[in-house]
Order: structure tokens, then C-alpha cells, then sequence
């Protein structure tokens, strides 16, 4: 049977206060505040730096938590290698906890080898259009006129960075000083350290990574980084950096064979990581010699398996190295991978032809603009092709006077 209504009959003001309306006020949902973080705009996913701000520009504003960013190495190694120094350097000014894996080089000397930051450093943008003072002549201000049809564009501006500050700048001719270094909480994966052996069972992903993964998982587990535990007083980060995985170091096969046997090794590895990181307050950096891969189709299903994904082309040993196009750059940055989190369209850069280079002290990435082409020594045809095109040019032109121009 059914309860009795009292209330029913009444005057509203002799009812129950908690039966007086059906509208609730709706309370905000506090945000996890952990230094070092923010919240975006577009998705209000928790985001951290990756030390570069430029690259946080191309990342939608830094690089979300429980995501995965993989960097495709340069031939050589080297700035691939930088771009994880500087995310672990961020990680140690912030204060967050780190973890690095490695095979070849001791993730000691890795920590020992990170850029020294920039604490007092102010990052100033001028804006492009500068006003103009009305003491300035119109003369020199008419010195120079451009066709009309180009007259009204923006105008270029090389350098990524958004208005809002974002995490730190580092110096890359000098280290990081040990007492700031040894303040932050690290954790290792060395592989010689971690004997493995043979696995009897069938499974896909080898005993390196199998190792790696469950030496990950109790990191995790036990410092309180998993969002299903109980809420500690005090929460953090955790930066994982995993460098050259996919190598013969390893013990994977991928880049010695073109029928490699542990070809779903990596995937699995990959697979288990994101999966990990999606219910831990964590964010990885995955470095793979994606140039030793002969099998494109597995490399794009390595590159799907990552929320980000940016590949490194250096300039270094090839034509570019001394060609004048390309005298202010050190080679070529891809985007192959931008995550689709919270929303259905993700957000893709602005510009896709970009390119880094490494300053005395920084590592930047720009906009890639070449020269125009008004001199003998920088052209961008060869002198057969020159000479075709001015034949055909002249074909077209017989019987009138002056210069054609194409318009595109």
C-alpha cells in the first residue's frame, strides 16, 4: 500500500521544504588542481607541458593526461632525444614524478644530461601589426607597396605560441643543476638491469615488455597515481618516458627483418600502455626508429595506437643540409596523429608545412617559410627545366608585347 500524501490540499507554504519545487541547483564538479596543469578550453582535459611551448601550440595547448605522444626519431637520434629531455626537465621543475625506460643508455645519464630551465625568463610577444606613430612620415611609410591583391593579407608570422604562458624555458648549452634534478622523484627501467627469459606461452608481446609494462603498472599502483584508488591528500603527476622502443635493443625484430616475427609485439605493448594510462593520472613520451621500419602498414597501425603522433625528418647527412632554402632550419617536423578526446572532431594545426631548429639555446618550431627565388644560386628548378619553361613562355607569347604573369 501505498504511503498517505499529507501535503496534498495544503497551501504550498505548509508542505514539506524538501517537496516545495522539483529544481535543483546544479554544483560544479571541483577540479583535480595538481601543479604544473591546467584545464583546456576546447575539451577541459587536465593538460601538461612538454617543456617545448611550441610544440605544446601544435598539441592543442600541451599534451593531455593518460595520453600517449609518439615522437618517430630522426635518423641520427638527436632531437628526438632533446624533445624527451625537455619533458622530463618540465616534469622536474614541476615537480611531478618520473619514470624512464630505456635500453641502450642508463636512464641516470639521461636525467643527468637535462637542459638547466629558464626560471626568470618572461616570454614577450610583440603583436604583427604594430601601430603607427603620428610623427612617422607618409613617404617612408610609402616607401614600400606591394600588388593590391596581396596588400590587405595578414602578415606572416613564423614563430608558434599562443597568448597564455604555458610551462617553462630551458636552456639546452647548459644542465640542469643536481639540486634541482635530485628534488624530483624518479623512477628506472633499465633493461640490463631486468634479466629476462624465454616465455613459454604463446602470447604476442615479448619479455622486455612485458617487464617494462608490469614494472610501469606497480609504479603506479603503489605511488597512488590510479584513479580508482582512494583519494590521497595531495595529488600529482606522472611523466613516463620510454625511448627507442621497436629497436633491436630490445629484442624486438622489428626494424632487422622484413617478416619479423614479433611484428604484433610493439602493438600489444601499445595497446596495454594506453589502456593503463587511461585510469592513472599519467602521461607517456614514446620515442620509435620509425625509419628502420620497413613495414608501412604496421607503422600506421603503431602511429593509430597513440594519441599523438609527430615525426622528426633532420636535415643532417641529406641535400637539404646545404641547400640556402633551407640555411634557417634543421629539418622538418609531421603531424601524423592528433587525439580525438571528449569530442568528435579534433583539432587539427593550423598550418601543416612546419620545421624546427635548434638556437644557441633553444629548440623551436616554426612555420616553414622559404625565401623567394630572385637569385641564380638559391632556384628551386634546374637550368634544363629553366630552360624549357622559357622556351614554352615564349611560345605562348609570340605576336605580343610585354610579360605574362600566372596568377595561381
Amino acid at each position: 500500500m501505498a504511503a498517505p500524501v499529507d501535503g496534498v490540499g495544503k497551501p504550498s507554504a505548509e508542505r514539506s521544504p524538501f517537496n516545495s519545487t522539483s529544481f535543483q541547483k546544479k554544483t560544479r564538479s571541483k577540479l583535480i588542481s595538481i601543479p604544473g596543469t591546467r584545464p583546456s578550453v576546447q575539451n577541459g582535459q587536465l593538460l601538461v607541458s612538454t617543456g617545448v611551448t611550441s610544440l605544446d601550440y601544435l598539441l592543442g595547448g600541451g599534451l593531455a593526461v593518460g595520453t600517449v605522444l609518439l615522437i618517430e626519431e630522426d635518423r641520427y637520434d638527436s632531437y628526438s632525444r632533446m624533445i624527451l629531455k625537455y619533458f622530463l626537465a618540465e616534469g622536474v621543475v614541476c615537480r611531478h614524478e618520473l619514470f624512464v625506460a630505456a635500453a641502450q643508455d642508463n636512464p641516470d645519464d639521461i636525467l643527468q644530461e637535462l637542459p638547466a630551465p629558464i626560471l626568470d625568463d618572461v616570454a614577450i610577444h610583440k603583436p604583427v601589426d604594430q601601430p603607427r606613430l603620428s610623427c612617422e612620415p607618409q613617404d617612408s611609410l610609402d616607401a614600400m607597396k606591394i600588388a593590391w591583391r596581396y596588400q590587405n593579407l595578414p602578415k606572416v608570422q613564423s614563430a608558434l605560441a599562443s597568448t597564455s604562458r604555458f610551462g617553462h624555458y630551458y636552456d639546452v648549452s647548459k644542465t640542469m643543476e643536481p639540486e634541482i634534478r635530485q628534488a624530483a622523484k624518479c623512477h628506472h627501467f633499465y633493461l640490463p638491469e631486468h634479466p629476462t627469459q624465454s616465455s613459454t606461452t604463446h602470447s604476442p608481446m615479448i619479455e622486455s615488455y612485458s617487464a617494462l609494462l608490469k614494472s610501469l603498472q606497480e609504479v603506479i599502483h603503489r605511488e597512488g597515481f590510479d584513479i580508482a584508488a582512494s583519494m590521497p591528500k595531495s595529488r600529482n603527476i606522472l611523466r613516463v618516458g620510454l625511448q627507442s622502443l621497436g629497436s633491436a635493443l630490445w629484442g624486438d625484430d622489428l626494424s632487422c627483418h622484413d617478416n619479423p616475427r614479433h611484428s604484433h609485439a610493439l602493438t600489444t605493448f601499445l595497446y596495454g600502455l594506453r589502456a593503463l594510462l587511461r585510469s592513472s593520472l599519467a602521461v607517456a613520451v614514446v620515442t620509435v626508429p620509425s625509419h628502420l621500419i620497413q613495414d608501412r602498414a604496421l607503422m600506421g597501425s603503431i602511429t593509430r595506437l597513440c594519441d599523438n603522433a609527430i615525426a622528426l625528418e633532420s636535415f643532417k647527412g641529406s641535400e637539404r643540409e646545404t641547400n640556402p632554402l633551407y640555411k634557417d632550419y634543421h629539418g622538418l617536423l609531421h603531424v601524423h596523429q592528433v587525439p580525438h578526446l571528449n569530442c568528435l572532431a579534433s583539432q587539427l594545426p593550423d598550418h601543416k608545412d612546419l620545421a624546427f631548429k635548434l638556437k644557441r639555446k633553444q629548440f623551436t618550431i616554426e612555420r616553414l617559410h622559404l625565401p623567394p627565388d630572385l637569385s641564380e644560386t638559391v632556384s628551386r628548378v634546374s637550368r634544363g627545366e629553366l630552360a624549357g619553361a622559357t622556351m614554352v613562355a615564349s611560345a605562348c607569347g609570340s605576336g605580343t608585347s610585354g610579360t605574362k604573369h600566372l596568377d595561381f
